[in-house]
């Protein structure tokens, strides 16, 4: 087994998860079976209850872990399917610990951040490494190089590398090579610091990735070399990336960043296969078509809230040869000025998930204006609960049906809470998460769009469709199409007749993949290119 650490210095937000997603994709490509895995160091036990503003989306796995949105990048550049284990917090360590020394595990030992925080950091990896049938185990460590919370978790890498022998692991460290306008020079001295303190830690790294908005020349990159005390050639630019961020692996490729990684862990392989992701890339920047998409949200303002919506979106756009031109739309705005003036020029609407109140107007109104002009509509989560609230007030007559969880007093509960989530108050890790399995009707869209009746889709709600309405959503046109095996819960919604008004309660941006888009995501933006406006 071998190991590769990704850590970032000098400040956050230089795209460590997306230069370790890079990586795995190209030592799949060279035919390594890779697993990734990412260590946050906030004190949250996972982000299940941080603001998107905060954190961006949160990521949700296949057994209901609620992740970084990092982990989202690993499973769209790489085949692996990850799980809880692969994503562990202080939060988790810490709580851990804590429980390890109520139940009397450390046989009366004063219970310290060294040994025993830093085995239960240690002991993940190797639990990974014991489940998984893989070649090579990339981890991403959150934050940035001298955080004070970040610092058990290097002390544990350290001990680790000299455990399992240093001629099996590889360091990998991104950093900034900020621009001085005012000298016009680029500057080396914050990688200089930040090198120095992972040396202070007893980690040197074999490669720094340099990320910058200008090119590095030789000069500069020697100069790195000289005082980190590595070779020239692993001193490799990550510069900004062009077009679409699936340029990552190519750009990185073109630095041998794969070869200079496989010749220090010893791995003998062949050059990677990139033709696929070459094509899929020229598909994404060289479309014949283009349509706008509005995605009409409450956290539009943070690029990264809807992260995966916006990769499917770009996944089903490269399957249509289209460009899709995201229009984001506050749905606050929309409540002040209409829905006209916003979604007048867009081809399609899509409402994500999201919780709270605020905005919800908003949206109500985006859905009644894609409803009733025939543009196509697609709503995920509470995109669909908004999908059923508008219908039942703006169709059926229902004039104040609410959501109980914006409206509890509403007469009209069109949406409820679900039955298993009744008097739960915890908020962290208590929704329905993960994959459940949908039941859909025979010749429905939906069903036509999967190909096949019966889909695995992954969950994170609270709330759901009240199936007593139905029979008046039946006869006034709207349908439910997908249900839950046992037919108890309300999956995906038709409007048959419209040229495009699907709406699923669970979440399929969570498996979408640039070379294998979303069947629902394809076919939305299909019929948005149809009906461009």
């Amino acid at each position: 087994m071998k190991y590769i650490f990704v850590t970032g210095g000098v400040v956050s937000s230089l795209g460590k998860g997306l230069a370790a997603a890079a990586l795995g994709t190209l030592l799949e490509r060279r035919g390594l079976r890779v697993l990734m895995q990412k260590f946050d160091p906030y004190l949250n036990v996972d982000p299940g209850t941080m603001s998107p503003f905060q954190h961006g989306e949160v990521y949700v796995l296949d057994d209901g872990a609620e992740t970084d949105l990092d982990l989202g990048h690993y499973e769209r550049f790489t085949s692996g399917r990850l799980s809880k284990l692969n994503n562990i917090t202080s939060g988790q360590v810490y709580e851990t610990v804590i429980k390890n020394e109520r139940q009397g595990l450390y046989l009366g030992a004063t219970v310290q951040v060294i040994p025993h925080v830093t085995d239960v950091i240690k002991n993940r990896i190797y639990e990974v490494a014991e489940k998984s049938d893989v070649d090579v185990i990339i981890t991403e460590i959150g934050g940035t190089t001298g955080d004070i919370e970040g610092l058990p978790f290097l002390e544990a890498l350290r001990q680790f590398k000299d455990e399992v022998g240093h001629e099996n692991v590889a360091f990998m460290h991104a950093t900034l090579i900020p621009y001085i306008k005012a000298a016009e020079e680029l500057k080396t001295k914050p990688t200089q610091q930040s090198v120095a303190k992972l040396r202070e830690i007893g980690i040197t790294p074999d490669v720094i990735l340099c990320r910058s908005e200008y090119p590095l020349d030789n000069e500069i990159r020697r100069k790195i070399s000289m005082f980190c005390n590595i070779r020239p050639e692993a001193v490799i630019p990550f510069l900004d990336i062009q077009g679409t961020i699936y340029r990552a692996p190519l750009n990185l490729h073109d630095h041998q960043l794969d070869s200079i990684i496989c010749e220090r862990l010893g791995l003998e392989t062949p050059d990677p296969d990139l033709i696929e992701w070459r094509n899929m890339v020229d598909r994404i920047v060289n479309p014949s078509h283009s349509i706008k998409i509005g995605v009409v949200g409450k956290y539009i303002d943070h690029q990264d809230a809807y992260k995966s919506i916006y990769e499917s979106l770009t996944h089903a756009g490269a399957a249509n040869d289209t460009k899709v031109e995201i229009v984001r739309i506050d749905s606050s705005d929309i409540e002040e000025d209409g829905a006209e003036k916003y979604l007048g020029e867009v081809s399609g609407v899509l409402i994500p998930g999201g919780f709270g109140d605020r905005g919800i107007e908003g949206k109500i109104s985006a859905a009644r204006y894609a409803r009733e002009n025939d543009i196509p509509y697609f709503g995920i989560c509470l995109g669909m609960q908004i999908a059923v609230i508008e219908f039942a007030r703006n169709a059926c007559g229902l004039e104040h049906a609410h959501s109980t969880e914006f409206a509890e007093g509403t007469p009209h509960p069109v949406i409820c809470l679900l039955e298993d989530q009744k008097g739960i108050n915890d908020k962290g890790g208590t929704m329905r998460l993960g994959t459940w399995e949908t039941k859909m009707t025979a010749g429905s869209r939906s069903a036509e769009l999967y190909g096949q009746q019966s889909v695995n889709e992954r969950h994170r709600h609270r709330y759901e469709l009240n199936q007593n309405y139905l029979p008046l959503f039946g006869e006034k046109g709207l349908q439910l199409v997908g249900t839950s095996p046992d037919g108890t819960l309300g999956e995906v919604i038709e409007i048959p007749g419209h040229p495009f008004f699907i709406a699923v309660q669970f979440h399929p941006e969570f498996q979408s993949k640039p070379n294998a888009p979303h069947p629902l995501f394809k076919g939305f933006i299909a019929a948005a290119l149809e009906n461009r406006r």
